[in-house]
This record gives structure tokens, sequence and C-alpha cells, in this order.
């Protein structure tokens, strides 16, 4: 029987809601790693910090240093009082955002909420992503603002409180922008990382600000229809450099996680990485051919979701689902605070 790549259901697997990881590990590399070998099609089951036993001298590894925003915003609309939640998602100039607005209905052009003494905002009009444009007003520094006015949001599937909001963060992170962690990241730490560069292999760091476009449900059961929102990225000059050597040499290029992917992917231009900035929407589905990564560090991630779509792009449907099916009977840990799994070729 043929596999209609095109149907969300075709992405479906059923998760005991047990497995859901509600709270990060005490230490960030000794989360389970699940490797699988895409030529032997061999499953390993190990520690995440034993992934460095993988890595070969030469091996380019790529991390997204984007940094977690405290986007959610509670306040009150001028005038009547109603409580009023704002999201950010996607900074627009100094002053302007896009964001998603709770109750958006009642919040009209020149609306204005009062988040705290420092800061508020006026709704310009509504976005195309059912959300509001919104201007702020702030005395001081707008992230210094943010950080003591915003919540960090967690995904909805956690329930649990984040005690340490910076085990939300990687320890790489350092660029301001992202509604949501890049969350294959979060399982490394630094002294991990300088022992994967003695090893001789070549660290190095893209930008993309993890916004709606990684996270937002599919809602058609066709996926061609579904509609991808972008998000921004960055790749260097110097990073592009890196990566353009290491593929002309036969070295492999390691994404670490599917931000990375679709950052290097975006950048790729007939199998080499163009340096620049802009906005990308790429979805990638079964049968996207990958350019520029080699193998691939990622989190288990929802059912019928964009990134499971991914994954099955890059190491194959059916390879896949016997990944994740393997992942339940062994009990892993799912989604963000969730357990890593390791694609890869020698």
């Amino acid at each position: 029987m043929m596999i209609d790549y095109t149907k969300k259901s075709t992405y479906f697997y059923d998760l005991p809601k047990q497995l859901i990881a509600q709270t990060p590990l005490e230490k960030r590399d000794e989360s389970r790693l699940l490797c699988f070998n895409m030529q032997t099609e061999k499953i390993e089951h190990k520690i995440f910090k034993d992934i460095i036993s993988f890595f070969k001298p030469g091996d380019v590894l790529v991390l997204n240093n984007t940094k977690v925003i405290p986007c959610r915003l509670l306040g009150k609309k001028e005038g009547t009082g109603a409580n009023v939640e704002i999201f950010l998602i996607k900074r627009l100039n100094l002053t302007d955002w896009e964001a998603l607005a709770k109750p958006g209905k009642r919040l009209k052009v020149g609306s204005k909420v009062i988040f705290s003494d420092e800061l508020s905002c006026e709704v310009l009009g509504d976005n195309d992503i059912n959300g509001k444009n919104v201007r702020f007003i702030f005395n001081g520094v707008f992230e210094d603002i943010l950080n003591k006015v915003g919540i960090t949001p967690l995904p909805p599937y956690i329930k649990e409180k984040l005690t340490n909001s910076q085990r939300y963060q990687t320890v790489y992170s350092s660029i301001n922008g992202s509604t949501a962690a890049p969350t294959a990241g979060l399982h490394f730490t630094n002294e991990l990382l300088e022992k994967i560069k003695q090893k001789g292999v070549q660290v190095c760091f893209v930008l993309l600000h993890v916004g709606l476009g990684t996270f937002r449900p599919v809602k058609e059961e066709n996926i061609l229809q579904h509609d991808m929102h972008s998000e921004y990225y960055e790749v260097s000059s110097q990073v592009a450099d890196i990566i353009n050597k290491a593929k002309c040499e036969g070295r492999r290029i390691i994404a670490v996680g599917t931000t990375s992917v679709r950052t290097l992917e975006s950048a790729g231009k007939s199998g080499i990485v163009v340096a620049g900035s802009g906005d990308t929407n790429l979805f990638c589905y079964p049968p996207y051919k990958f350019k520029i990564v080699d193998c691939l560090i990622t989190n288990f991630h929802l059912p019928e979701s964009t990134l499971i779509m991914l994954v099955c792009a890059f190491c194959g449907y059916e390879q896949t689902m016997r990944v994740y099916n393997e992942a339940i009977k062994e009990k892993y840990r799912f989604f963000s605070f969730g357990d890593a799994c390791f694609f890869y070729k020698d």
C-alpha cells in the first residue's frame, strides 16, 4: 500500500501521556539518546553525553544560538481594566511587534494595554496570524523592562512550573528573539561542547528565532494547504565558509535541532550555503531532499507536527516510525524536556 505523505494523519502515532516530560533532568547531558544509523538501520540506546563517541575529527556541529525572550505579557485594557494577554511573536522594528492577543476581538485599533508603570502598548491593527500588531511605549531599555514584566512561556503540554527559567535556555543562547527554545540544544553543557571541540569537531552557530512557523499546529488534513509562518534567520560568512569547505571535503555536517536544519537548508543553494539573513517559511516533508545536512540531533516531536514531518523527510518515513515505536516501547521521555535521538550516517 502506497503511503500518502501529504496527509496529516500519516504522521500520527499514539503516545502515552506519562511519557511527556514535565520537567528537565537535573543534569542536561544525562538524558537518554537513541542513536539510529541511517545506513545500517541499527538502533543503539545511550546517554546523551555518549554522543561524543559518534563524532569524528573534521565533523561540523551546527547549533542555533537564539535566546528565548519572556514574550508573554499580562496587562489591563485602558479604560475598562479588562485582562489582556499579549504574546510577542516577531519584532518589526524598535517599538513594533507582531503578536497574538487575548481577547483579540475587543482590542480595536488605538486600544491601549497597560502592563506596568514602565510599559504599555497601543494596538496598530490586525496581522496575518490572527493576532494584532502593537506599538510599545516604554521608559528605559525595552529588553530590561521585558525581563522584569514578561513571562517565559512553556509549551501547553508542560503542566509543571519551571523552577529555573535557565533550563529552558541552551547554555550557548546569546541573541534574544525566540518564543520557544530550540530544544535539541538543551542537552549540551559547556563541558561537553569543549570535549567535542577537543576531538577535532568544528562547532559553529547559526540563528533562527523560533516562532509560530516551528510550532503552529497543522490543521488541514492535506499538509500542502498548511501555511508555514516565516521566521527570521542568519548565517554568517564565516560559518558559510566552514560548512562549504567541509562539504567540499566530504566531511559531515551535524545539525542540532530542526531549526538549525531549516536555517542551513534555507541558506543552501545548489549544495552551497550562502551567507545572509532573511525570513524562511521552509516546510520539509517527504520527499524533500536535503542539500546541506548529513546528520541530525533532535528531540522526539509531537504527532502530526511539521517537526516530525521534517524528521520523516530526513530519515525516511518508515524508519522514523520504527524509531518512535522503539522509543515508546523503551519509555523514552518525549517533547521539549524529553530525551534526544541522533540520526546519522558514518
